[in-house]
């Protein structure tokens, strides 16, 4: 950064603090012609978008993953903290992953891979759902990895 009256490069933070908008506020002098000014920092965030499998580009919906997963734990022994705290699992994954775009498969996945550890037959009713089950097999398949 140049000091915004002199271009110089030697600045000197003097202060930093939070702003009420989530930046942080600095204020800051030159070492050379000794202005002070200030400066904010925001966090640039950019919106995660999902493919879905015909091809459709839409924006993500936590609330989607939630109700998802709240008829897959219906009438189960799930506390509606949990199913949040999975939904925001899933979202703080995705976020990791620093990408613009995941597919929804990757979200689907995902939600398994934690479901599969809170809840087996929460899980199994997902996953019927998810991997469009058509026949019994389907859900013996199932069956035999979630007795892994």
């Amino acid at each position: 950064m140049k000091c915004l009256y002199c271009g110089s490069e030697n600045l000197k933070t003097l202060e930093t603090r939070d702003s009420p908008d989530n930046a942080v506020r600095r204020r800051k002098e030159c070492a050379d012609c000794g202005r002070r000014f200030t400066t904010y920092e925001y966090v640039e965030t950019i919106e995660l978008m999902v493919r879905k499998k015909d091809g459709r580009l839409e924006r993500f919906d936590l609330n989607k993953i939630i109700r998802g997963l709240q008829k897959a734990c219906e009438k189960r022994p799930v506390t509606t903290e949990q199913i949040h705290a999975l939904a925001e699992q899933v979202r703080q994954d995705l976020t990791r992953l620093g990408k613009e775009e995941v597919s929804s498969g990757e979200i689907g996945d995902l939600i398994m891979k934690y479901l599969k550890k809170l809840d087996r037959i929460a899980y199994i009713r997902f996953a019927s759902v998810y991997r469009q089950f058509e026949e019994p097999e389907d859900f013996r398949r199932v069956l035999l990895e979630v007795k892994k």
